[in-house]
């Protein structure tokens, strides 16, 4: 079974939380745990590239399938 994750770092501190997130989730892919990981942008960096806070691709993202 796998295990979907959706990474969506935030504004101030979020980028460098999701980023250790990330790579705990690595070693756990490389000891063998079935993990799906996906990012996105929330907040401020998604304001930039998307001109809203939290786009509509984050929220589809993020309903289970």
């Amino acid at each position: 079974m796998t295990h979907k994750v959706l990474l969506l770092p935030g504004d101030g501190i979020g980028p460098e939380i999701a980023a250790q997130a990330a790579r705990l989730l690595k070693a756990c892919q490389e000891a063998g745990l079935d993990i799906e990981v996906e990012e996105g942008l929330v907040g401020g960096s998604a304001y930039d590239v998307h001109g809203e806070p939290l786009p509509p691709g984050n929220t589809g993202k993020s309903q289970s399938r």
